[in-house]
């Protein structure tokens, strides 16, 4: 069976993930799952990463076509929690032994923003005694603004590319100068080079997307030599140049959802030691979708912990699940998911990257 075959290589080509990457087939697809999980085991171990998203700020001064939160969104009730709420957050998160934390907003790049974000990361470490691991999704910012944050005490930094193909990458941003492929990749190279855990990752199932678009953007991961990955599928955001153009032409949710899952399976397949997260998309598409997530490979779970009165207001997305739960229910929600799958949460754990280390010894 060829499938089987490829997937006892040591090494995939590019012809290879392709090949995997086009199997509808459920037999061979759960032959490729299978194989994931069984890597993930070996190389990241059978443990689930917490990382509490406390999602600060909706304000945002980019205008992606595909996001909820753009800038020139009108039907969008814009908040910026304040330090003591951010530090609640931080404190149950704490308390309750997570061991990391992801700090998360709309972009914005002034100084009174770098200022907020630094002292932040400094209080954060402090009510923690240095415990609770720090990463931040905060979009491209100044190499000295990257310093100054990782300098506080942030360690992990995840900037998505959302696609690899610098074709596409037009098409899902306006050209108004404020998005460019080319300084995406600068920003992720500065952030390898300070000394961050470097996070990407893309959408899935975006139109106009190919499965040698998906391929290219896992041989991309390799290239940028990426320490974790965020990637889940593309779903709209009404009322966005892309939720209003392509509503009647977006492929089925089932599709979407088979596509990601095998994004996740044929990364940890091709790429072994990174974390990858599974990620809330997949539950938007699939109920079970996190469970699946880490069945094909994923070692990641980024639960919502912003505070109550927020959380509907920062939705990238149409239906994002999770926003009416508190924080305390989504603990036991996904303690109970992670149990489901024979995996095991390991509360307290930073969850560092394996590649991140191997990377720096080399």
């Amino acid at each position: 069976m060829k499938t089987a075959e490829i997937l006892n290589k040591e090494k995939l080509t590019r012809e290879d993930l392709l090949y995997l990457m086009n199997i509808e087939d459920p037999k061979d697809l759960n032959l490729i799952y299978e194989k994931a999980y069984e890597i993930k085991e070996k190389e990241v171990g059978k443990k689930v990463f917490y990382r509490g998203l406390i999602e600060f700020s909706n304000n945002c001064i980019k205008d992606c076509n595909y996001c909820g939160i753009r800038r020139s969104s009108n039907n969008v009730e814009r908040f910026f929690m304040n330090k003591k709420d951010i530090l609640e957050s931080a404190k149950w998160i704490y308390e309750n032994d997570y061991g990391s934390l992801v700090l998360q907003s709309g972009e914005r790049q002034d100084e009174e923003f770098t200022i907020f974000v630094e002292e932040v990361i400094r209080d954060i470490k402090k009510l923690s005694g240095g415990k609770l691991g720090i990463t931040l999704s905060l979009g491209e910012q100044s190499r000295e603004t990257y310093k100054r944050w990782f300098d506080a005490g942030a360690h992990r930094y995840l900037l998505r590319v959302e696609t690899s193909s610098e074709e596409l990458y037009k098409k899902i941003h306006p050209q108004d100068g404020k998005h460019n492929f080319e300084n995406r990749i600068i920003c992720l190279k500065e952030l390898r080079g300070i000394g961050f855990q470097v996070g990407t990752g893309v959408m899935i199932g975006l139109p106009g997307q190919s499965n040698e678009d998906l391929v290219e953007d896992i041989l991309f991961y390799e290239k940028m030599d990426i320490d974790m990955i965020g990637m889940g599928p593309y779903i709209i955001s009404d009322e966005t140049p892309m939720g209003e153009e392509y509503r009647e032409m977006v492929m089925p949710k089932e599709k979407r959802v088979s596509l990601g899952l095998k994004m996740i399976a044929l990364s940890r397949i091709y790429l072994k030691d990174i974390n990858i997260a599974a990620t809330t998309a997949l539950q938007g598409l699939d109920p079970l979708g996190r469970e699946k997530g880490l069945k094909a490979g994923a070692n990641v779970l980024m639960p919502i912990t912003t505070k109550d009165e927020y959380r509907a207001k920062y939705q990238l997305y149409n239906d994002k699940p999770c926003i009416d739960d508190t924080a305390e229910q989504c603990k036991g929600c996904l303690a109970g998911r992670v149990k489901s799958v024979g995996d095991e949460i390991a509360y307290g754990e930073w969850g560092d990257s394996p590649h991140f280390f191997k990377r720096k010894n080399r």
